[in-house]
This record gives C-alpha cells, structure tokens and sequence, in this order.
C-alpha cells in the first residue's frame, strides 16, 4: 500500500505549523518547509505526541530557488517511488501601506514570497505529483494554495497583499483546468481572519508609518483605521486548528474542492460582494476601514 507524504511550505507558524500536525494525526509523513532550526525543533516538539505520521523538516525559502530545489530533492528521496499525495504552497506574508508610499521592493518581495514562490515550488513539485497519481490513482494527490479571503476581495491599504493573493487564486483555478487531465486534484484555500502572528506582523508594518512619515499627510485616518481594524479582527480572529482542519479535509475528501473558504466572516464578505453592486459593497468596506467621504 502506498505511503502518503505531504510537502508544505510555511510550516513554522500558523495554518502552515498546524496543518502539518494535522496530517500527522491523519498518518502522512509530513515534509514541513520552514525558515530555521528554532522552528524545525518547536515543530518537532509538537510532533512528538503524535504517533500516526512521520515528520521531516527541511530549510525551505520559497524566494531561494536552490532552497526550494534543494527541499524538492529530498522530498523525492524520502517519498520515492510513492510520490507525493499533497503538496501546500502555504508560505505568506503581507505588507499593507498606501500603493504611492509601498517601495518598489516591498512590491516585489510580497510577489516573490506569495505568488512566484508558490510557482516555482509548484513547478518543482508536479513530478513528484505524477509520482502520487501512479500510486495512490487518479484524483488522490492534491496540489494547495493558501489564499485568502483577500484574494477574492481587494481592500484599501492592503493592495500589495490582495494583488498577490488576487493572482495565486487565478494560479489556482488555471492549474485546476490544466491539471485534471492528468488526475491531480487543484484546491484554493481562502481563509477569513484566522489567529496567527500575520496580524501581528502587519500591525508592526503599519507602525512604520509613523507622526512625520510623508504618507501621514494624505492617509493619517486611513492608516490608522487600518491598524485598529486589524487589532479588531485579531481579537476575533478564528483559532488555527479548526482552519488547518478544513485543510487537511480538503485533502482527505474524495474529489478536490476547487475552493475553500474558511472562517465565518469568509463567507459573509463572499456572500455580499456576489449580492451587493459595487457602488454599495464600496461604502460597505470603506465603513470597515474607517474611510470617510471629505
């Protein structure tokens, strides 16, 4: 009987760390990604209490092509010839700001970690894929993209973000289409406000913007609105081990959802912005954000 393995990228922290746990418990052996050994052995740690998988962690920096290259070639040695059932492009971070005040590097990076990394990983990944399907059959081996909600919806000061996130669910539903034919099931996973350290990441990049920053002047209010819109959201946020669940369910079910959405608020916002004109789901978001009209 075929072994099941999973690769998956960000497993440090957040849905990443748990839903590596997650499939453990579910008896894959697991390949986490992650960005130091102090995550590798905290992972390890986790790990410990769980009997029914096997996990492996590897160095893996999504913008580092030998990284990647190097994290794919041992996933290829261990799985062998059973392939891999799962590979979960789940590595993210998010840098909000005004468009006119985000430096052309900070646009950059945020594409190389949540589109380009998952492209190449993607690329790197399909092989050992095919592996999997010649395995376990047709439909079982699955590829996934943590989205988000945000990939569906644009929002104000979170542009670099949502772009990116707009572009690897449009990476996600093509490679559905591209990849039926050859029996690897293609699912968007779009998470609402889940508790993870993201937020308070993105808070401290909102700080940046400090009292004598040029981008005060022009967005003062909407900046701040950003910052305690996303205290607000954290302190609501959807505990990570029910999301990693949806996950791995996502993995487990017999044909691949095509997408996922995950958190209450998630669906909400989907649900209106498919029922509301634009105009009023507009005055709706900037509401949310702390937008008013001069």
């Amino acid at each position: 009987m075929a072994v099941s393995w999973a690769l998956i990228s960000g497993a440090s922290t957040g849905i990443g760390r748990a839903t590596a746990l997650g499939l453990l418990s579910k008896g894959f052996n697991v390949i986490a990604g992650v960005r130091s050994s102090g995550a590798a052995d905290s992972l390890v740690g986790a790990a410990a209490g769980i009997s029914t998988g096997h996990l492996e962690t590897t160095a893996l920096d999504v913008t580092d092509q030998g990284s990647i290259d190097a994290a794919v070639v041992r996933a290829g040695e261990l799985a062998g010839s059973d392939g891999l059932r799962a590979v979960i492009n789940n590595a993210g971070v998010v840098i909000p700001g005004p468009v006119e005040f985000v430096s052309s590097a900070e646009w950059r990076h945020q594409f190389d970690v949540n589109l380009f990394g998952a492209i190449e990983l993607t690329r790197a990944t399909l092989p050992l894929l095919r592996r999997g399907v010649a395995a376990h059959g047709r439909g079982v081996p699955r590829l996934l993209l943590i989205s988000s909600i945000g990939g569906r919806i644009a929002q104000p000061f979170m542009a670099p973000y949502t772009s990116s996130k707009f572009a690897l669910t449009a990476l996600g539903d093509s490679l559905r289409l591209e990849l039926r034919r050859q029996g690897i099931g293609v699912t968007v996973i779009e998470p609402g406000a889940i508790a993870t350290d993201i937020w308070a990441k993105g808070d401290a990049s909102a700080q940046e913007f400090t009292p004598d920053h040029p981008a005060r002047k022009l967005y003062g209010p909407e900046i701040d609105g950003l910052a305690a819109l996303a205290r607000k959201t954290a302190s609501e946020a959807m505990p990570v081990e029910p999301a990693a669940q949806q996950v791995v369910q996502s993995i487990l079910v017999r044909r691949a959802p095509a997408r996922v959405l995950i958190g209450k608020d998630a669906k909400i916002m989907a649900r209106l912005k498919a029922l509301l004109p634009t105009g009023v789901f507009d005055n709706l978001l900037a509401k949310e954000f702390g937008i008013t009209q001069r």
